[in-house]
């Protein structure tokens, strides 16, 4: 190949005799991979995240080592860098903490043992009245006329159950013992007792005026015992440790559907008769 300007061929600087010793040829062929290259792997290397490493320890690659996992902190007492098992002790779900609950609960406990105690007290006086006459009370021969006109069948041993019952009731209301099977056992008397009020009432042509007649002190009783076995009895009293204390549910539905079932079991077997009839 010659220039226009030049009548000479081309030549190699090697032969013209004047390159600089140096300066050397490039050649095309020297930017080609080696035959062992192993390509972009070969060479690239993911630094680990823990910058204080162990000496000699070589970086986590991306073929042949074990992806790190990022979020694993260390374990108390353990070296920086090493990553063995942790000292956290489980926690147990749903465990019961007594203190917050206490606090959660405020003066909630506090009001249930008013309402226990009162209910309670009153269970007791008025069957203290029907056992012995105390305050006024018809006694125990008195109690069992009135149940007799009532129409109650075995009103002999039936006085003795109601006002015996009545008073153990009480009594464990006031102490918070056995809550849920004493407060049954108050309702199923205190619907009877509601019950031949309004047959009372209603034999007396008086019965539209049931609730101004000075009966419904015994149907907020009727209520106040319900109360208290939805809510049980509370954590001032000596079933402070058991579940339908701390947590009423089940047993506690239960406990009413007894109560008033044995209510009307009462009234339907000894006495049959349709209040509001």
């Amino acid at each position: 190949m010659t220039s226009p300007q030049d009548s000479q061929p081309w030549q190699r600087p090697a032969d013209s005799g004047g390159r600089p010793a140096s300066a050397r040829l490039v050649d095309p062929e020297d930017d080609l991979p080696s035959e062992h290259y192993g390509g972009d792997f070969e060479t690239t290397a993911i630094p680990r995240y823990d910058t204080a490493k162990p000496a000699g320890q070589q970086p986590f690659g991306l073929l042949g080592d074990a992806e790190p996992l990022p979020y694993v902190q260390p374990g108390a007492g353990l070296a920086p860098g090493s990553y063995g098992a942790t000292t956290a002790a489980p926690t147990e779900v749903g465990a019961f903490d007594e203190s917050r609950e206490r606090d959660r609960r405020g003066t909630q406990d506090l009001g249930l043992l008013v309402l226990r105690v009162a209910v309670g007290v009153l269970l007791v006086a008025h069957g203290l009245q029907n056992l012995f006459g105390l305050w006024g009370g018809p006694g125990l021969g008195g109690f069992r006329d009135y149940i007799a006109d009532a129409g109650f069948r075995y009103a002999d041993i039936l006085s003795y159950v109601a006002a015996g019952g009545e008073v153990a009731a009480g009594i464990l209301l006031v102490l918070g013992l056995f809550t849920p099977v004493a407060a049954a056992g108050a309702l199923a008397y205190l619907i009877n007792a509601v019950l031949a009020e309004a047959l009372a009432a209603h034999n007396d042509a008086r019965l539209s005026a049931f609730l101004t007649d000075g009966h419904e002190y015994q149907v907020v009783l009727v209520a106040a015992v319900a109360a208290i076995i939805l809510t049980g009895p509370g954590r001032y009293g000596l079933d402070a440790g058991r579940g339908w204390a701390r947590r009423p549910f089940l047993g506690s539905f239960a406990a009413l559907v007894l109560g008033i079932g044995a209510g009307v079991a009462v009234w339907v077997l000894l006495n049959g008769a349709n209040p509001l009839a």
